[in-house]
């Protein structure tokens, strides 16, 4: 069973920047990818980033490119989300998952932390 809990949401004005961690436990290989995906109020979740363990490969949403980076320590098995320019539209739980091969719906991935707001103030 594959654990993930995930730390470093809180409050930031506009324009500021927050990191978030996501520490795994459990039978994680170098073929996992892991991702953060997002839930805003009345909205469905949705893809933010992912990254390959094995690689180090990424993709990202549109709508955090360039202002998002993500990364991962493979030898504490943890990944990061650090988020830059941070804007209102921001303002979410942030979840992090993982699963074996490629994909950006949140129905490929199995195993998902609890989550942590982030909230971005105008």
């Amino acid at each position: 069973q594959v654990l993930l809990v995930e730390s470093g949401g809180g409050l930031v004005q506009a324009g500021g920047s927050l990191r978030l961690s996501c520490a795994a436990s459990g039978p994680i290989n170098s073929n996992y990818r892991m991702g953060w995906f997002r839930r805003a109020p009345w909205k469905t979740r949705e893809f933010v980033a992912n990254i390959l363990l094995g690689d180090s490969s990424t993709s990202y949403a549109a709508s955090v490119k360039g202002r998002f980076t993500i990364s991962r320590d493979n030898a504490k098995n943890t990944v990061f989300l650090q988020m830059d320019s941070l804007e209102p539209e921001d303002t979410a739980i942030y979840y992090c998952a993982a699963a074996e091969g490629w994909g950006t719906l949140p129905s490929v991935y199995p195993y998902w932390g609890q989550g942590t707001q982030v909230t971005v103030s105008s």
